[in-house]
């Protein structure tokens, strides 16, 4: 599975140790940054780890910052993309399961490593359970907004 990934200065680090996880579990992953734990602009690289996703270059995206909030938000702006904040497993599984969500937003403030690795494990192997969700889904990207 291709995933990309992306981190301002506060998710730089469980970034870091994501990818090297994930890469133990044989996923090809794109790295969009940050690089370091210097100061930046979460959307710098949210914006295009989920446009690699909407492309179809990645089959899902993860985005890391503080909170995970200002990531999810960014990301969402991406047309295509349906970003989830999840701090738990259970968010995670019903994220993708009826939402379809192809984007997962994690604040590394307010979860530790091993959670994370539980939520991303979650996310990416949970499948979206279509049905009534599928109308759902195809009525968000309907809407028209600002």
């Amino acid at each position: 599975m291709k995933i990309s990934i992306g981190a301002d200065h506060a998710g730089f680090e469980y970034k870091k140790l994501l990818i090297e996880w994930l890469k133990t579990q044989e996923h090809q992953i794109l790295d969009f940054g940050a690089f370091s734990t210097d100061s930046v602009d979460y959307p710098d690289y949210a914006y295009p780890t989920a446009e690699a996703v909407a492309a179809g270059i990645a089959d899902y995206g993860i985005v890391i910052c503080g909170t995970g909030i200002g990531v999810s938000i960014t990301a969402n702006k991406v047309a295509g993309v349906r970003a989830a904040v999840c701090c738990n497993a259970e968010l995670a599984k019903f994220a993708r399961e009826h939402n379809n969500a192809n984007v997962l937003a994690l604040g590394a403030r307010f979860i530790d490593f091993e959670l994370a690795k539980s939520i991303v494990k979650t996310f990416i192997e949970s499948e979206f359970q279509g049905g009534r969700h599928m109308i759902r889904i195809e009525k968000i990207h309907n809407l028209t907004g600002i």
